[in-house]
């Protein structure tokens, strides 16, 4: 109607009017009438935008890496936005440029620009490592005044979800890995066997231990033994060597003894011997009867009988019957047995 047209914008668009080349209302969910034929509209999204990229980039090593995320942003300077690129509305409300399709790639390039410059100064292992590294390094890059913010911008999140080597390198790194995972293998292989010969070994040492000081208590054991059974033979010879002593001194002794009764012997004997001698001189020249008399007169009455006997004996031949009565031989008897018992 007669050239006024009304607008009304979201809680999440930035609306700025124009007239006559001077900005006369700006604002985030603007209602209003405008003059079309003297007013320009500029409207500018303040929603965050979700942009994924995939980029091909060499390592500093000199081998091709695709990264792959997604950064997340929204405006945060609307009129800075507005004065770099064309958000201008056509009257039907679409955009009157195409700069409102060709932000997102502006973003994405500015994030292609940190991340090469990151990238070309890493080598593989470290960017296939280190992702998280560089997602705070592009972050912080996109956050200079000379990144997101020279475009009216604010980063909201940015996130790497994949960095991949080219198929035939991930094929030698696999490779690599796989060989490395392999030694690991074996080396644990060979650690567990190593730890089985240890501990064999060490059980072989208890038992050689074990044997020695069983050994060792056997040989205390015997050398106890023997100092005991040495004991007992030093007990026991000092008693056969006292023993013995004793029957040294005591055949010693009886040597004495017999000497002493030799001597004594030999003086008796000299003593009877010559009282013989005394008596054989006496008698010398006295005739045998007159001795025989002598005798009988001091010889007891048995002496007589034996030796009336002896000339009943010599005589035998002129006897011719002898008669012993009995009251004669008890009386004999009696008479020989009296001195046994007594």
């Amino acid at each position: 109607m007669f050239g006024f047209r009304h607008v009304k914008a979201g809680p999440s668009t930035y609306v700025i009017q124009y007239t006559n080349g001077k900005a006369v209302r700006e604002g985030t969910g603007l209602t209003f009438w405008y003059f079309a034929p003297n007013a320009t509209l500029v409207s500018i999204p303040l929603e965050s935008v979700d942009v994924p990229f995939i980029f091909r980039e060499v390592s500093s090593d000199f081998q091709e890496v695709t990264v792959q995320g997604q950064v997340t942003y929204r405006v945060t300077a609307p009129t800075t936005l507005a004065s770099l690129m064309n958000f201008t509305l056509k009257p039907n409300g679409s955009y009157l440029s195409e700069d409102s399709t060709k932000l997102p790639q502006r973003v994405v390039n500015a994030v292609q620009v940190q991340l090469r410059s990151m990238l070309q100064g890493q080598s593989l292992h470290e960017l296939l490592r280190g992702s998280d590294q560089l997602v705070q390094a592009v972050q912080q890059g996109l956050q200079q005044p000379e990144g997101l913010p020279s475009l009216g911008l604010g980063l909201v999140n940015l996130a790497i979800l994949a960095v991949k080597p080219n198929p035939e390198t991930a094929r030698a790194l696999e490779a690599e890995v796989r060989e490395q995972i392999l030694k690991r293998a074996d080396d644990a292989t060979y650690v567990r066997r190593n730890a089985a010969i240890e501990q064999e070994r060490a059980v072989k040492e208890n038992e050689l231990k074990t044997e020695i000081a069983v050994e060792t208590k056997k040989r205390e054991i015997r050398e106890t033994q023997l100092e005991a059974e040495r004991a007992v033979l030093s007990k026991r010879q000092a008693i056969q060597d006292q023993e013995m002593a004793g029957r040294i001194t005591l055949e010693q002794q009886n040597k004495n003894l017999t000497a002493l009764r030799s001597d004594n012997a030999k003086t008796e004997a000299d003593a009877k011997a010559y009282a013989v001698a005394a008596t054989m001189k006496a008698v010398q020249g006295i005739e045998p009867k007159v001795l025989q008399a002598l005798m009988i007169g001091q010889a007891d009455p048995s002496a007589l009988i034996a030796q009336a006997f002896q000339g009943l004996a010599e005589n035998a031949e002129r006897i011719g019957e002898l008669n012993i009565s009995s009251d004669l031989l008890q009386q004999l008897t009696q008479s020989r047995a009296k001195p046994a018992r007594g």
